[in-house]
């Protein structure tokens, strides 16, 4: 008999990510060599309660797209570490979206239970989660991003659609300082636009950013490891609606075109590759990492959009379509994953 490691897959989550949390598990989930790995199901609700769920029950609830845990009055939470213990847990894959689960918090309440997780620590999980934080940490190592601003809820009067307009032009973009899978996220062209993407912006964050929109190619590169980190190819999302927003991503199903690789030259995938990992290294994010760039259509300039610490896991997602294009398969890169996850562990001894 081989001792399998035991694999704890926590998915869900409060955030307006859950759905697809959900299918990101599915996947991992399904991908999973079973002669080397026995997954274990942790489930959060929208309310936060913590669920441990059967193969049966999980797999009830993935066979519909965009489906919601559904609610129990208990919840595991109070005796984790009890289940933990129980279940002879080895490393955790997180897969939690958002708030209290891609920012730090999650990280953090493993890491006091010392159980090894994929993905990245704390503080790089919470830097990558704040995009105001991550833009001014990339700005300070003269990484290249377009130019922004900042507001708080609180002082939501000083927000003048002319002042912005002055600062960074048309088309600009209004989002969620925290948040991911482009909720919240508006393109503002005119006046009229205005007021409705700011209070959109403010429904999911107290802090919000507004961008300068260039017309650009979208790419993005994915990268994999903690001490010495690799960059995938890098990949074109060319979308058929006015900005790759979540509908695109995940409702329609023409919403976007996927070009895997892209059509760039060396020179350029190589620029992209060093970003991706430098971004990294700068935001203090080991494990694995999807990091989102823009190339000016008119100048070829090219700029850091974002880096995504827990990105998607989906049938759509670009995080493990790089790797395919790249020569790891899906098994092979969750197999990958979960060993960097023990060996961080073993390092930090």
């Amino acid at each position: 008999m081989i001792n399998k490691t035991r694999v704890g897959i926590i998915f869900g989550g409060q955030s307006p990510e859950h759905e697809i949390s959900i299918q990101s598990a599915k996947n991992v989930y399904e991908a999973l060599d079973k002669s080397r790995y026995e997954p274990i199901l942790i489930g959060i609700s929208k309310s936060g309660k913590w669920l441990a769920l059967s193969a049966t029950e999980f797999n009830k609830i993935v066979s519909s797209p965009l489906q919601a845990l559904q609610e129990k009055k208990s919840s595991l939470l109070p005796y984790f570490s009890e289940y933990i213990r129980d279940q002879k847990l080895d490393v955790v894959f997180p897969l939690v979206h958002g708030e209290n689960g891609e920012d730090g918090t999650l990280q953090g309440f493993l890491k006091i239970l010392s159980i090894p997780f994929v993905g990245a620590g704390v503080l790089g999980s919470a830097i990558g989660m704040d995009k105001d934080v991550m833009k001014r940490l990339l700005r300070d190592a003269s990484i290249p991003i377009v130019k922004f601003l900042v507001f708080y809820k609180k002082n939501r009067e000083n927000i003048n659609f002319i002042k912005i307009k002055t600062e960074l032009g048309l088309p600009f973009f209004v989002k969620p300082a925290n948040g991911g899978s482009s909720v919240g996220v508006s393109k503002v062209s005119k006046m009229s636009d205005f007021a409705e993407a700011v209070n959109n912006a403010f429904e999911y964050d107290r802090k919000i950013l507004i961008e300068q929109g260039i017309d650009a190619r979208e790419i993005e590169c994915s990268v994999l490891g903690t001490r010495e980190r690799v960059a995938s190819v890098p990949g074109e999302i060319i979308p058929s609606h006015e900005f790759y927003d979540y509908d695109a991503k995940y409702v329609d199903e023409v919403g976007a075109r996927l070009e895997i690789p892209a059509k760039l030259t060396t020179e350029q995938v190589k620029d992209i590759q060093e970003l991706a990992i430098g971004a990294c290294e700068v935001l203090c994010i080991d494990g694995m990492a999807r990091v989102d760039f823009f190339i000016d259509q008119r100048t070829d300039k090219l700029y850091l959009n974002e880096v995504n610490t827990i990105p998607g896991f989906t049938t759509v997602s670009m995080y493990p379509k790089l790797w395919e294009a790249s020569g790891i398969s899906y098994e092979e890169l969750i197999s990958r994953l979960i060993m960097l996850a023990l060996e961080r562990r073993l390092i930090s001894r």
